[in-house]
């Protein structure tokens, strides 16, 4: 007999296991305080904590998302690599503007931030390219992403094909794949609190200053 299936409305958990995210504890910059709970997020052993929500929009103004892995980040902003051709690479060309989220729920946290997106430089794209397992690097060359494939097959000999173009020699990274910049002009990091009254605090670009605000749960 299938079982019902339970109901969203009814999921409910109060946020009291972790102290409150206030000012006075805040780091001075968004850099260091991004740090700090990354840190956190590593050493409290989660999945992939530098896993993010990537934000875009595409043609019509529609918005769409997937996840994305971070691959760097300092006061420059935050950088991710892809194939520019694909759904995202295209929408970032169209309107080159990202939102990321990086959702570490079982701390009760989030970082959410917005900026514009600017490719990073070659040398920074094929340095990190080089620094790929050989399989990765191949497959950049192999899949044509976000389009549409007659099934797997395809994806296999395509990697096949490439394999055999590069045999044992060097793979270097494809003149359509490469690093993208996320540049904040703000940062926000986000606490739970019992009853929804969650702590808030965003670092706001004001000029070349930056200002911490705290915003409504």
């Amino acid at each position: 007999m299938a079982t019902e299936p339970p109901s969203p409305a009814g999921m409910r958990r109060d946020y009291t296991e972790w102290p409150p995210l206030l000012e006075t504890g805040l780091a001075a910059t968004w850099t260091s305080q991004f740090a700090a709970w990354f840190a956190d997020a590593t050493a409290f052993g989660l999945p992939e904590p530098n896993a993010m929500i990537v934000a875009t929009v595409g043609e019509g103004a529609r918005p769409s998302a997937r996840t994305v892995l971070l691959k760097g980040y300092d006061e420059n902003g935050f950088v991710f690599f892809t194939n520019y051709e694909s759904r995202k690479g295209t929408e970032l060309a169209l309107h080159p503007y990202a939102s990321l989220v990086f959702p570490w729920f079982p701390m009760q946290r989030q970082v959410i931030v917005a900026g514009p997106v600017e490719r990073v430089a070659r040398e920074e794209t094929e340095e990190y390219f080089a620094s790929r397992p050989r399989g990765s690097r191949l497959g950049a060359w192999a899949s044509p992403q976000s389009r549409v494939l007659p099934g797997p097959e395809a994806l296999e000999e395509g990697l096949a094909a490439v394999a055999e173009r590069f045999g044992d020699g060097p793979v270097p990274a494809p003149p359509h794949w490469g690093g993208l910049r996320v540049r904040p002009d703000s940062v926000e990091f986000w606490q739970g609190r019992s009853s929804r009254l969650h702590d808030r605090l965003r670092y706001r670009r004001d000029g070349r200053d930056w200002a911490v605000e705290r915003l409504a749960p």
